[in-house]
């Protein structure tokens, strides 16, 4: 098993690996010139955007500069915007819903080292998979960590950290993020 195929399993890895590094600085040259267009050049963007990511659906925003590790993992749904800062650690899949709005700063980390020092010493890391509903509102300078769900229509509160999965239609804020109300019962056709 490669250390991508193993990296993507959600199994141990090593990212020092030569054929992931390729990949990873690939994604940085493509991030480097995104980062640089001229924001009216949204054909370039557009472009660039298509060339990194998993998939990037129909009026997608991401205001520059963004980062993300490989780029290939992402998936955007249909009409997303980030803004600025954003960060999005993709060693495992990203799923990013329809209609969902980042405000600046939000971190996305699927990666995670091995709380054993030796582990960590030696390298190792893995991966867990992110998935985030459509409409969902996430604020600036959010934390989302590794093997998160956040389901549709859901809130979470500039500068949470959300440590577990938020349920469709709730809003949460804090470190780590608790829910504060049931906003609604979310209905997908909203």
């Amino acid at each position: 098993m490669s250390e991508k195929e193993k990296m993507l399993a959600g199994l141990f890895y090593n990212a020092a690996d030569e054929k992931l590094t390729q990949a990873r600085h690939q994604a940085r040259r493509l991030l480097w010139k995104y980062n640089a267009t001229d924001p009216a050049d949204a054909e370039q963007r557009t472009q660039l955007l298509q060339q990194l990511l998993g998939k990037a659906g129909k009026n997608l925003t991401i205001e520059p500069p963004f980062f993300c590790d490989y780029g290939s993992q992402i998936f955007f749904g249909d009409h997303v915007f980030l803004n600025f800062n954003c960060t999005i650690l993709d060693c495992a899949r990203v799923d990013i819903g329809d209609g969902c709005m980042f405000g600046p700063n939000v971190q996305i980390y699927t990666a995670t080292h091995p709380i054993e020092p030796k582990a960590r010493r030696e390298g190792k890391e893995f991966a867990a998979p992110i998935k985030i509903g459509k409409n969902v509102w996430i604020g600036g300078g959010a934390i989302i960590l590794p093997g998160i769900t956040i389901a549709d229509g859901a809130v979470v509160g500039a500068g949470a950290v959300v440590t577990k999965d938020v349920p469709a239609g709730a809003v949460v804020v804090g470190n780590p993020a608790k829910k504060r109300r049931q906003f609604y019962e979310f209905n997908s056709a909203q």
